[in-house]
């Protein structure tokens, strides 16, 4: 991404994202973006502002991950099948990439496309690859391997499902329009070829941009504004902890980010049953806005010390805003780009929903773990949630010219 770009991406990251923050279940980030000038479609007719905004495939960083939330998202996580190698992993990177570029700029795939998203533009579009730790053992690198891809340790509140966790390569789609998602996923999973298979695959969604009448911080499905304390580009230590510098132990990790996923269910039916003054306590702030209760707008700083005439703490010693606050975990920070989901019902009529969480981070040993580990020990948002599927990726720093993703890794 050129810096003229990364900067456009960043101011329109900063007008829908709050202040720096931790993790938990407060994932969210940006909560719809602005308009975009209309542009011309393929037939020459305009397309709406939500269609033709393209995100570039190139730059410092890979796309998918400063870019405002998007409508629509597909994770998927690909093993590399029984004596496919290095080489076989380079020619699908090479093919993944090649795929990406040209439907993140709207244009068609040719002889074979499935014409999913014609008359569609490229609605903002991004293909995010990365690396898991397995991935280093199948490809004969595991000199390469960065430590920060350690395994992340148990929580009590795991209910982790093997089948849907892990994987060598992981792919995260993200859209504003559904089709065009739906296209890139199924083109992605055409180009595995003989090379890859799917090992789990999961669908999101956000608001659609100009749902609410101006942008703002996303609602989770529980109806809680969902990132009011996410790091703002414009914060001198903004890069320090989301993306990798360079000059580490492993170069081709420069410009990248960590990337820990999780499948957060909601128990719905138990949170809906509690008062909204009780939720809100369980929060530490308010279901309207997103205001934390100690007073002030959405962004205003939390007051951990007040109290109120009962002499109790305004925010409890257990919600799960105070717990997770930076200032309660040695400045911890990370970037949630998170999606909602909805899988059905059970049999018992229970809905299967709630957050496919994605956090970035220069090093999740001093982001998404020490916070997890205190949340795991008190949040009283716990007996409402279950960490379902979790996973863990190396997402490099974004192609340069000529270069497909992961190349400084498969090739140096």
């Amino acid at each position: 991404m050129s810096t003229e770009n990364l900067d456009i991406s960043r101011r329109r990251l900063l007008g829908t994202v709050g202040a720096a923050g931790a993790t938990g279940l407060m994932l969210g980030a940006a909560g719809g973006a602005a308009a975009h000038a209309a542009a011309a479609g393929p037939a020459g007719a305009a397309l709406a502002s939500v269609g033709s905004t393209a995100v570039p495939f190139r730059g410092a960083h890979q796309a998918g991950i400063l870019q405002p939330l998007q409508a629509r998202g597909h994770l998927v996580a690909f093993d590399l099948v029984p004596g496919a190698g290095r080489k076989e992993a380079t020619a699908l990177m090479r093919r993944w990439s090649a795929v990406a570029e040209r439907l993140m700029a709207g244009e068609p795939l040719g002889t074979g496309d499935t014409g999913v998203a014609l008359d569609a533009g490229p609605s903002s579009l991004t293909v995010t690859f990365g690396f898991g730790a397995s991935f280093f053992d199948r490809t004969g690198l595991v000199a390469r391997r960065p430590e920060e891809l350690d395994p992340l340790p148990a929580f009590s509140s795991d209910r982790l499902d093997p089948r849907r966790s892990g994987g060598d390569l992981w792919v995260q789609i993200g859209a504003d329009d559904a089709l065009v998602a739906f296209h890139a996923l199924r083109a992605v999973q055409k180009e595995a070829g003989g090379a890859a298979r799917v090992r789990w695959q999961m669908n999101g969604f956000n608001r659609s941009p100009g749902a609410t009448a101006h942008p703002m911080t996303a609602r989770n499905l529980m109806g809680q504004v969902d990132g009011s304390r996410n790091p703002k580009p414009s914060e001198p230590d903004f890069d320090e902890r989301v993306f990798v510098p360079a000059g580490g132990e492993q170069p081709w990790m420069a410009g990248g980010s960590y990337a820990v996923v999780r499948r957060i269910r909601m128990l719905l039916d138990d949170w809906e049953k509690v008062p909204l003054k009780q939720q809100e306590r369980v929060i530490g702030r308010r279901k309207s806005d997103g205001a934390p209760l100690t007073g002030g707008g959405e962004t205003a700083a939390i007051d951990l010390d007040r109290t109120g005439p009962d002499g109790k703490l305004v925010v409890p010693d257990n919600a799960h805003a105070r717990i997770s606050a930076p200032e309660q975990n040695g400045g911890a920070a990370m970037l949630r780009r998170p999606f909602s989901y909805h899988d059905g019902f059970g049999a018992d009529g229970e809905p299967d929903a709630g957050l496919l969480f994605i956090a970035w981070q220069a090093d999740p040993r001093r982001g998404f773990v020490p916070v997890q580990r205190k949340l795991d020990r008190g949040d009283a948002l716990s007996p409402f949630i279950r960490h379902e599927a979790s996973g863990l990726f190396a997402v490099p720093g974004g192609p340069g010219a000529g270069e497909y993703v992961g190349q400084r890794l498969l090739e140096a």
